[in-house]
């Protein structure tokens, strides 16, 4: 890169975030309205939407951290998060943008930049050039929006180059590197208790450690986003019928994949479930090929969406994709298989 590029780049920066507040000057000051609305009642209840929203404080932290956005001025974006159209950006400055899809169906158009450029450059540039931008919008299923708005891109996206909601946001956006941040459509206006460290300006979690939601002795489950409420309530029921005690894990990222918690689970239960919202990701392959393949009593069994596109008629779609009965049921069956 030229030093004619690095002046022009560097002259552009606060012009063009002081632009995007001048354009939106209600959206700063609602950041800070709602971070002391939260943090002065010690815990609350907060949307998975305002969760995620509250961790773009990081754009006043930082001044180098803006929002690129369709739709971001008054109308706050699709889905009122916020979100944005991607484009190809001169990083060379120190720019640390957050790039918002209003669905990654469309991210398809952009996804040359994002794995060949955007996530490879650290590694292709020998360390010296890093490339902090966060990718962000709806992953995988809605409720009725047929098949070309509810791909679901974890596993395409986990190859080389998530309270949970704010603080694995906020790690994206402060991570020097490409960040990819899958979120779920359906679970934007659900509520959750908010601690009160979590509502802090420093609460982050730390990328690439998964989270032991439930514990349990005879069987492992493995999920991640939306998939994890109902693998929780598939173990709550079970349990409650005296079938089994199933521990349930929540991945957080997809890559880095925390495999020391799945094999320490495993070498625990014997026997392993993963459920996806989607098509089928490493997991069981490198459980198949670490040292917790000799402490398996069972085979391991995948729970995903049907292989199919999406339906667009409410009662086939929820047939598509894996719910809380379709798990517990599966969690019945291989409880009684042996290898």
């Amino acid at each position: 890169m030229s030093s004619s590029v690095k002046r022009a780049t560097v002259v552009s920066i606060p012009t063009l975030r002081q632009a995007l507040v001048r354009a939106n000057p209600i959206f700063a000051n609602a950041l800070l309205a709602k971070k002391r609305s939260y943090s002065s009642k010690g815990g609350a209840e907060m949307t998975v939407r305002d969760a995620l929203n509250s961790a773009l404080e990081e754009m006043v932290a930082d001044d180098k951290v803006y929002l690129m956005g369709e739709e971001v001025g008054q109308y706050n974006g699709a889905y009122k998060k916020r979100d944005s159209v991607v484009l190809l950006l001169d990083l060379g400055a120190g720019l640390k943008p957050v790039c918002e899809f209003m669905t990654w169906n469309f991210a398809m158009q952009a996804i040359d930049q994002i794995v060949n450029s955007a996530a490879k450059t650290h590694f292709v540039s020998g360390g010296n050039v890093t490339c902090p931008i966060t990718f962000r919008g709806p992953n995988g299923a809605a409720a009725g929006v047929a098949a070309q708005h509810s791909q679901y891109f974890a596993a395409w996206l986990s190859h080389p180059g998530i309270e949970d909601a704010k603080g694995l946001l906020k790690a994206a956006i402060r991570d020097p590197n490409p960040v990819v941040v899958l979120e779920n459509e359906l679970m934007y206006g659900v509520s959750f208790p908010m601690s009160e460290a979590a509502l802090s300006k420093d609460f982050v979690i730390e990328i690439g450690k998964a989270k032991d939601e439930k514990e349990g002795s005879d069987i492992t489950v493995v999920a991640h986003s939306r998939s994890v409420g109902f693998a929780l309530e598939a173990a709550e029921l079970l349990e409650k019928e005296g079938v089994c005690k199933a521990e349930v894990i929540n991945m957080r990222s997809i890559r880095p994949l925390d495999i020391d918690t799945i094999i320490k689970s495993v070498k625990k239960t014997n026997r392993l479930v993963t459920v996806e919202g989607g098509h089928r990701s490493e997991i069981c392959a490198q459980i198949m090929e670490s040292e917790a393949f000799d402490h398996l009593d069972a085979p391991v069994i995948r729970i995903t969406g049907a292989d199919i596109p999406t339906p667009y008629a409410q009662n086939l779609d929820a047939f598509a994709f894996p719910d809380t009965e379709v798990i517990a049921r599966v969690l019945k069956r291989i409880l009684h298989k042996k290898i």
